[in-house]
């Protein structure tokens, strides 16, 4: 019903386009439009439909209008019974208002606002309005309507909103193609009922949020829908903001929030780069996401099937209060409190590089059956607390795992409160000894604890007494543990550990490949009997 509905908005704003050419072209009157002249300080209006008071414009039937021309302080103004559509056509117009709206779409069954190829379109507002009732809070943005509005076109539209918001529609926003900037002192973009935005160009410096939907009344409602688009997004709050379910399909989207991830902000300000209340799906798209609090978060469930994102946040890179499912994508966190964090997360493929000052996966939250799942994909994780962890269990059947974890005794590489069954797939985890654990289940698996500390980058290399290679990892930091899980671990073989040497392969990630290991100093050597090997002293603390 929805997409009916935005079909029937598109459809109407593109054949009233399609119709103005047309009448222009042929100078015929099969499509009526009715030309609305600015003149600075005063305004002419060829057609009907339309009635001037002072610098005051208003519109009160459906139809086409084209404006063209300046007004340095007046208001254009939609004010229509009839049931249906309202077209706007800015033809390079520059409109100003020093006490209200500059557009200001007051009743229409809806209302379409087209934007003209090849034109520059520029409106302001007031820094503070001035009601006719005192007790009258609307308009309440430079570009206002209190029914269903659509924008489109491919011109240009810049709107500097001095009062509050910059673009707001009481019930539905659709956008379609345009080039529109944004500057306001509360919010940029906000559609009650619903934000739809198919393609285009939009630029918004705001001290709210910048993309915002928010009826909090009906919960099929406060949505916001993107299919594409390139979006630059610099705010004091939320970089989009959703009340119930967000949808991203495609785009590009250049995000900072409140400063920036190195920002210090007041637990009460909600600075995050993309908020979801209900449920937040990425299908695609390009993510450089700078925020002071999260950078994907969601009220519920965040699921990323696919994208490329780049993510610098002061506290969770990817958050939801319930689950957290990545079914692809390439993800880096160069900076966070905590990488990812849910209740329930699942990876079951991507490219995931992330740096914690916290918790690197970080399956907690409100409400118990915490469960850390990865079924394949590739995940590093350099973390300043625990490495891969959860208050519950942990599951791994398939994918690459690479930890670089924890230097102090009270976090650990990997943690685990529940079981950790791993069944398939390679795990190697360095870090601190005083918490380490290792994994369990059908693949076998070493916990291997060092008498001291190492050096970061000291090389680890595990070798079968055949000289095989099992693993040649150098971790980042100093380390005295390491888990490793890996189907070539072999029940009833015997191995042999060193500590140092080199290695004349290459790495990725501090895993070597690809060459020969010099031996360094063997440590220790070891049969497998059992699933899970362990090595030296564990000191298990308890849970900080």
């Amino acid at each position: 019903m929805r997409t009916n509905y935005l079909s029937r908005t598109f459809a109407a704003a593109v054949i009233a386009l399609l119709s103005y050419g047309v009448s222009n072209a042929q100078g015929e009157d099969q499509a009526p439009v009715t030309a609305i002249t600015l003149n600075g300080d005063s305004i002419a209006v060829d057609g009907i439909g339309a009635t001037v008071e002072g610098s005051t414009v208003t519109i009160t039937a459906a139809g086409t209008y084209s404006l063209t021309g300046s007004l340095t302080d007046g208001q254009v103004a939609v004010n229509s019974e009839d049931a249906e559509l309202v077209t706007l056509i800015l033809n390079g117009v520059n409109i100003s208002n020093s006490s209200s709206a500059a557009i200001n779409i007051i009743n229409a069954e809806s209302a379409a606002i087209v934007v003209t190829e090849g034109t520059q379109n520029y409106v302001s507002d007031a820094e503070t309005y001035v009601y006719a009732n005192p007790e009258d809070d609307e308009p309440n943005a430079a570009i206002f309507s209190d029914d269903d509005l659509t924008i489109s076109g491919s011109g240009t539209l810049t709107v500097d909103a001095h009062y509050n918001d910059g673009i707001a529609s009481k019930d539905g926003l659709t956008i379609s193609d345009a080039t529109i900037t944004v500057n306001s002192v509360d919010d940029g973009i906000r559609g009650k009922d619903y934000l739809l935005i198919n393609s285009g160009n939009i630029t918004v410096t705001s001290q709210g949020d910048a993309l915002k939907s928010d009826n909090d009344e009906d919960t099929s409602l406060g949505y916001i829908t993107i299919e594409n688009g390139v979006f630059k997004l610099t705010t004091g709050g939320d970089g989009i903001a959703a009340e119930t379910a967000a949808t991203i399909n495609n785009g590009e989207f250049t995000i900072v929030t409140a400063g920036g991830n190195q920002s210090v902000i007041s637990e009460d300000l909600s600075a995050k780069a993309i908020k979801a209340g209900t449920t937040l799906l990425i299908e695609n798209g390009t993510f450089a996401l700078d925020a002071a609090d999260d950078g994907l978060h969601s009220n519920d469930k965040l699921i990323v099937n696919n994208g490329t994102f780049n993510i610098a946040v002061g506290d969770d890179a990817i958050h939801a209060d319930n689950s957290v499912e990545i079914n692809n994508g390439v993800i880096d966190i160069t900076n966070s409190l905590e990488g990812i964090e849910g209740v329930v997360i699942t990876i079951n493929d991507g490219n995931i590089h992330l740096v914690s000052r916290d918790d690197g996966l970080n399956a907690a939250g409100d409400v118990p059956n915490y469960h850390l799942y990865i079924n394949g994909g590739y995940v590093v994780v350099k973390a300043d607390g625990d490495g891969i962890d959860s208050n519950g269990s942990i599951t791994i059947t398939d994918g690459v795992v690479i930890v670089h974890g924890p230097t102090a005794n009270n976090n650990a590489a990997v943690d685990y409160d529940g079981t950790f069954t791993m069944s398939g797939g390679f795990l190697v985890a360095a870090g601190s000894a005083g918490m380490a654990q290792t994994s369990s289940g059908t693949q076998n698996a070493l916990l291997l604890n060092l008498s001291a500390v190492q050096p970061a980058g000291t090389l680890v290399s595990i070798q079968s007494a055949d000289g095989q290679e099992v693993l040649t990892f150098a971790p980042e930091k100093s380390f005295q543990s390491i888990a490793v899980s890996s189907p070539n671990l072999v029940t009833g073989a015997t191995y042999n550990v060193y500590l140092g040497g080199s290695y004349d392969g290459s790495a990725s990630d501090g895993l070597y490949s690809g060459g020969t290991y010099t031996p360094g100093t063997q440590y220790t050597s070891f049969t497998i009997n059992s699933t899970v090997t362990q090595i030296g002293e564990q000191r298990r603390r308890g849970r900080p």
